[in-house]
């Protein structure tokens, strides 16, 4: 299992990373030792794909600590213990069972967190057995998300990083983004027609019903098992609000009829797609923007889906 992707949180609006230097295998022996005794005899091993804003790993066979980098990630330690016992019955799909919750000590200065082991591989369209499958289970799990009764929920905001708010927040992030590549003939994008993108998401206002959100459904998200997705993972920028957020996928990972079995099965309006294709041209453009000199394989994903938006937005225009 993985906790949390590495990178998929937003370049300029994340919390400093340096706190990682200062969390290791060693101070979680510590931090159980003197916190949860009972299982001080358990092994403790780095998970073999960790993220940023979490650290994990894994104690024994059936168990994962969670600590997070920065104090920006600290919230979702309590919204996690919260809600995510309550959001588990409702699901079809395993997310991360709940165990026990750490408190800061043994120079570490955060809460922190004991879970279950969720056994799988990140999504990878390797290891997919058949990906129109793959997207209807997906889509399938978000519309259950999206009916669990969210009263007294956590209204999106700064503990999602604004995933699930309006996209303007991002607008002066994604503008000056588009305004650099649209300045580099190595960008390979046409940056005047992912402007407009951003106008479209920009100007479809939403007015619906507050619901439960993931906010990050990327493939390191998403746990496979046998070919087939098995689990949902890292609720760290989930909240209620816009579910347009939840909709990046379709463009990160599905293609063709995968893409179109996606789109079916979370039956949401052009408004919410405009919302969705703006996220995604936010997230891509400035990962773009920040590794076109240092990262050729991370542009060309970038490039692609970039590519891939403007291309379904031409395809649903008036």
């Amino acid at each position: 299992m993985v906790e949390d992707a590495p990178g998929e949180d937003a370049p300029g609006e994340d919390p400093p990373r340096d706190g990682r230097a200062g969390i290791d295998a060693a101070l979680v022996r510590r931090l159980i030792a003197a916190q949860f005794p009972r299982w001080r005899d358990l092994p403790v091993t780095p998970v073999e794909v960790d993220g940023w804003d979490n650290r994990t790993y894994r104690l024994g066979a059936e168990l994962t600590v969670r600590l997070p980098t920065a104090e920006g990630y600290a919230p979702a330690i309590a919204k996690e213990h919260r809600w995510l016992p309550a959001l588990a019955p409702h699901l079809p799909l395993p997310v991360p069972p709940i165990v026990a919750r750490g408190a800061p000590g043994e120079g570490y200065p955060f809460a922190w967190s004991v879970r279950g082991w969720l056994d799988g591989e990140v999504a990878t369209a390797e290891r997919v057995r058949d990906m129109g499958g793959f997207a209807r289970d997906l889509a399938a799990f978000l519309r259950a998300l999206w009916r669990v009764d969210a009263t007294g929920g956590p209204l999106a905001g700064a503990h999602s990083f604004y995933r699930g708010a309006p996209c303007a927040h991002y607008d002066g992030e994604t503008r000056r983004a588009l305004a650099a590549l649209a300045g580099r003939s190595d960008a390979g994008i046409d940056a005047e027609r992912a402007a407009a993108v951003w106008r479209d998401a920009l100007d479809a206002t939403w007015r619906g019903t507050p619901v439960w959100f993931h906010g990050d459904i990327a493939v390191n998200n998403l746990l496979v098992r046998d070919g087939a997705l098995a689990a949902v993972i890292d609720f760290g920028t989930s909240g209620v609000g816009d579910p347009a957020c939840d909709l990046v996928i379709a463009w990160t990972l599905f293609t063709g009829a995968a893409r179109e079995a996606f789109a079916h099965g979370v039956g949401q309006d052009e408004g919410t797609w405009a919302r969705a294709r703006g996220w995604a041209l936010w997230k891509a453009a400035i990962c773009l923007e920040a590794a076109l000199d240092t990262d050729p394989a991370e542009a060309a994903h970038h490039r692609r889906v970039i590519g891939e938006v403007l291309a379904d937005h031409a395809a649903h225009a008036p």
